[in-house]
C-alpha cells in the first residue's frame, strides 16, 4: 500500500464507466483507497459533463460507492447525477476526478460536436473553478473499433486531443498513452472486460500520484 494520498478525500464522478460493478467504480476507487485516500464515487450512465451541475436523470442506470462500502446500483428515478456543488459541500474533497469523455464523443455522428462538448465541459470546469478544488479529467481510452457505439480509433484520438485543450483548470489524463489500440478487450467496443478496467484503473491511479497532479492538491 502506498500512502501518497493519505489524509486526502477524493470525489470521482463519471459516465457509464463509473456505473457498473467491476468498472472504474470498483477498480479506480479501490486503487485510490489503497493509496490512502478516502474515496466517494458517483456514476450516471449516458450523461454529459455539464449535466453534473444540476440533478439530471440517467437513461441507462447509475451507481454510488462510498468509502470502502459496496457498489450500489441505481435504476429509474434514483439513477441521476447529484449536483456538483452539493457533492463538494457534502464530501469536501481535496481532489475531483472526472471520467466523462466517451459519452460526449458522438461516435455515430460524422463530425465531433466541438461547440456542444466545449459548452458541457465549461459548465463543469466553471464549477471546479468556483469551488477552488483540484481536479483531473480522464480522457477516453482506445477501446476497440465497432460495436453498438460505432467507436473508432480516429474519433477517440480526435476527442482526446480536443479534451486536452479545454479541461483546464483540471489536469488532463490521457488514457490513450496507457495501452495500445485494442490491447484491452471490450464487451461492446467502449466498455472493457474486468481485466481492462483493472488495468485502466491502476494506470489512472498511477497518473494521479505523479508529481504533475499531486502538486496541485491542497492538503
Amino acid at each position: 500500500m502506498s500512502a501518497l494520498l493519505a489524509g486526502l478525500t477524493v470525489l470521482i464522478i463519471g459516465d457509464s464507466h463509473m456505473s457498473t460493478p467491476d468498472y472504474l467504480i470498483t477498480t479506480l476507487h479501490d486503487d485510490l483507497m489503497n493509496k490512502g485516500a478516502v474515496v466517494y464515487s458517483f456514476g450516471a450512465c449516458g450523461v454529459a459533463a455539464g449535466e453534473w451541475m444540476v440533478k439530471t436523470q440517467s437513461s441507462c442506470g447509475g451507481a454510488v460507492r462510498l468509502k470502502d462500502g459496496p457498489v450500489e446500483q441505481k435504476t429509474g428515478p434514483e439513477a441521476a447525477t447529484r449536483p456538483f456543488n452539493e457533492l463538494i459541500k457534502t464530501y469536501k474533497p481535496n481532489l475531483v476526478v472526472v471520467v466523462n469523455a466517451d459519452t460526449m464523443a458522438a461516435y455515430t455522428q460524422p463530425e465531433l460536436p466541438k461547440t456542444w462538448i466545449w459548452q458541457q465541459v465549461s459548465r463543469l470546469t466553471k464549477g471546479v473553478k468556483n469551488n477552488g478544488v483540484a481536479c483531473v479529467w480522464v480522457g477516453p481510452a482506445w477501446g476497440t473499433e465497432g460495436g453498438p457505439f460505432n467507436k473508432t480509433y480516429a474519433r477517440a484520438k480526435e476527442m482526446s486531443t480536443y479534451m486536452a485543450d479545454i479541461v483546464a483548470p483540471c489536469t488532463y489524463i490521457d488514457s490513450q498513452t496507457m495501452s495500445k489500440q485494442g490491447e484491452w478487450s471490450t464487451t461492446d467496443g467502449q466498455h472493457f472486460t474486468s481485466s481492462g478496467y483493472k488495468s485502466w484503473g491502476s494506470a489512472i491511479g498511477n497518473a494521479i500520484v505523479a508529481p504533475a497532479v499531486l502538486n496541485t492538491i491542497k492538503r
